[in-house]
This record gives structure tokens, sequence and C-alpha cells, in this order.
């Protein structure tokens, strides 16, 4: 059952004025229609804000309707693509005005989003699940999502600023090995022995079977990069000693 909505603006601005048009807008508009329960209160409050969009209204009128589109459900990600999708038909620039409106009411939506939340935003694959069956091998929290389990095995493996996994071999008879796709942030890759590796979205580094090697986020920079597993024979994962905090601290 809907909450029943009451208005008393009519009144409260144009009471004495235009009595007739107070009772109308209290009483009929919002007392009666707004209270129809043929749609739900949500739909209705999407339906006003496009229609308002569409006479080209931004004053204060949709400023209350966007605000009451937000107090009955509707987020930020559904007025961005409800204004989005109206605005092909309505007119760009009238999608701009109601923009700058809609920032404003959904202001503090944006800013309660998480760090996490903001970086999938950036990238296409899913941050998946904390990667808990691994923490043991890793300095700080990562995330790991599937992508493919079938013919080749990917995963999209997400790290918080700072987070790197320990050095690490794949061992294989043949074959064997991984190969790493960044697809968003920063981050780092070092084989024994060599200078580290920045990885920026699209680079892609080729690990052979047998070498020592690590990967992970910069200091200061989500990172996320595709794991590609080489087909192996007899293949293994030997996981090493964590990467030593002043090694890794010069790095920026």
């Amino acid at each position: 059952m809907n909450k029943k909505i009451t208005q008393t603006a009519g009144r409260d601005q144009l009471g004495k004025f235009a009595p007739d048009f107070a009772h109308f807008n209290d009483d009929i508009l919002f007392g009666e229609n707004w209270n129809n329960e043929d749609i739900d209160l949500k739909t209705r409050c999407i339906i006003t804000v496009v229609a308002l969009m569409s006479s080209g209204i931004t004053d204060s009128s949709l400023i209350y309707h966007l605000e009451n589109a937000k107090s009955h459900g509707v987020t930020r990600q559904e007025i961005a693509s409800i204004i989005t999708h109206a605005g092909f038909y309505v007119g760009w620039p009238k999608a701009w005005a109601v923009f700058r409106l809609a920032l404003d009411v959904w202001k503090e939506e944006e800013k309660a989003l998480s760090e996490k939340d903001k970086f999938q935003s950036t990238i296409l694959f899913p941050i998946g699940a904390p990667n808990d069956a691994f923490a043991e091998y890793f300095t700080g929290q990562s995330y790991l999502a599937p992508v493919s389990g079938e013919q080749v095995g990917i995963f999209n493996v997400t790290f918080e600023p700072a987070c790197r996994n320990n050095w690490h071999i794949h061992h294989a008879d043949k074959g064997g090995g991984q190969i790493l796709i960044c697809v968003g942030g920063r981050g780092y890759y070092q084989e024994w022995g060599k200078d580290a590796v920045e990885m920026k979205p699209g680079d892609c580094i080729n690990i052979p079977a047998g070498v020592k090697h690590w990967h992970g986020a910069a200091p200061d920079s989500w990172f996320s990069h595709l794991a590609i597993e080489v087909p192996a024979e007899n293949g293994s994962n030997e996981w090493l000693e964590p990467v030593d905090d002043t090694q890794y601290g010069i790095l920026k």
C-alpha cells in the first residue's frame, strides 16, 4: 500500500489569491491523482520528471519532483539513464538543464559511493568477490571474478591500492605460464632480478613458466587485470615470500 500523498503548497502560496487553483492543486492533482494506485509512486515520479523535462520546465517545480523521485526510490544511476533516454526525444539542451539540477539532488548519494564502486564504474569486467581463498598469498585486499572456466581459464583480478601478491612461479612440464592484460587502474609487474614494469589499461604481459615474479596495484591506484591461464602439462603454482615493503615502497 502506497503512503498517502498530501500537498498544501497550493493553499500555502495561493490560498487567498486563487483558492480554486489551490484546491485543484492540493485536493485533485495531488490528493486524488497522485494517490491513484493504478501505477506505483516511483513510476508516477519518473513520468512527472520526464513530462516537466519535455516541457522545458527547470524551475523549483522540477527540483521538487526530482527530490520526490529520489525519496520514492529512484537511484542516481536510474535518473541518469532516464534523463539520457528522454534527451534523445525531447532535446539535448533540456537534458543538460535537468542534469544540472539532478546533480545537486543526488549529490549525497554520489559522495556515499565507495572507492570500490567508483572504480567498478571505470572498468568493463566485474570486480567480483573478495579473494579469500588466496588471501594468505597477498599483501592487502584483492578480489576475484571468473570470466571463463572453459577452454582457457580467465579471471579478472582486482587489487586495492598498494595490494600485491607474493613472489610466485608457474611450473609446468610443457606450456603453462600466464598472460596478464590490464583492464583498469595502474599497477606493476616484476620478474626476479629485473626492474618493475608499470601496467596501464591495454598493456599485456606474457609470463613464461618457471619465471619468479609478482604483480599488483600501484601504491595510489586501484588495479585490475585479466589473468589468462596458459594450458599446461602438469601445471602448478609455487607461492613464495611477500614482496619486501622497502622494495615496493620505491614504486610510485
